[in-house]
This record gives C-alpha cells, structure tokens and sequence, in this order.
C-alpha cells in the first residue's frame, strides 16, 4: 500500500473528473483565514442548550441566570454551566447589577447568525 493511500489523502487531483472543480474547492478552504475558529463555533452553536440560551440572550440581553432557567425550563446550575462555556469564547459578558449578574450576547458574528435564523430583537417599550 502506497504512503498516499495509507493516510488517506491522494495527490493533489489524482482521479479528478474535473481539475477546475477540485482548484475552485481547494480555494473555498483556503479562503477561510481560520477554519478551527469556525469548526468551534459550530461546535458550540450545535447543542441545543446552548443556542436556546443564546437566543433568549439575542431577544432579552441582560438576562439573569435564574430568569434563562425559567425560560428555558432547566436549572439554574445547568445554564451557568452553558454560560461559562460561552463567555469562555467571548461570546457573552456578563455584568453585576447589584446582587444581580447579568448576561448579554457579546459577538457580532455569532449575533448575525442569529439574526440568519429568524431571530429578532425585541420591541422597544417606547415604540
């Protein structure tokens, strides 16, 4: 079994039906400046906890631990386990209000993907 073989990967198009293809897809994946920054994104965007709480976050920035887990019927030890995995990313700040602390969405990529899907801001009480 040759080298190439063993490991997996091939000369570069070896066997293409269409060398333009594999140039054009070559650059799509050389065009990403840092695609483990977004496999990680993805990563943490694919559990449902944590998109739940980070939309909730998009709609009611400034949200408490106590009122996410009322929204998101869990307990409040595991949203702050979610939480900290996200400010741990620089996705969510949080605040001391008080007694209180306050967590808000802190990414402008993660808000506008978000935003790609369908979620709004809430209306302005003075509107």
């Amino acid at each position: 079994m040759s080298e190439s073989a063993g490991s997996g990967m091939s000369s570069p198009g070896a066997g293409a039906f269409d060398p333009e293809h594999v140039t054009q897809a070559r650059a799509a994946i050389d065009a990403v400046d840092d695609i483990g920054v977004w496999v990680q994104r993805f990563d943490l965007l694919g559990d449902p906890t944590r998109l739940r709480i980070l939309l909730c976050m998009h709609r009611a920035p400034g949200i408490c631990v106590t009122d996410l887990a009322s929204a998101l019927e869990m307990t409040p030890t595991s949203v702050s386990h979610a939480l900290r995995l996200l400010r741990n990313e620089g996705w969510v700040v949080v605040q001391r209000e008080g007694k209180k602390m306050t967590y808000r969405l802190d990414d402008d990529v993660v808000h506008g993907m978000l935003h790609q899907l369908g979620a709004t801001h809430a209306r302005d009480v003075h509107e």
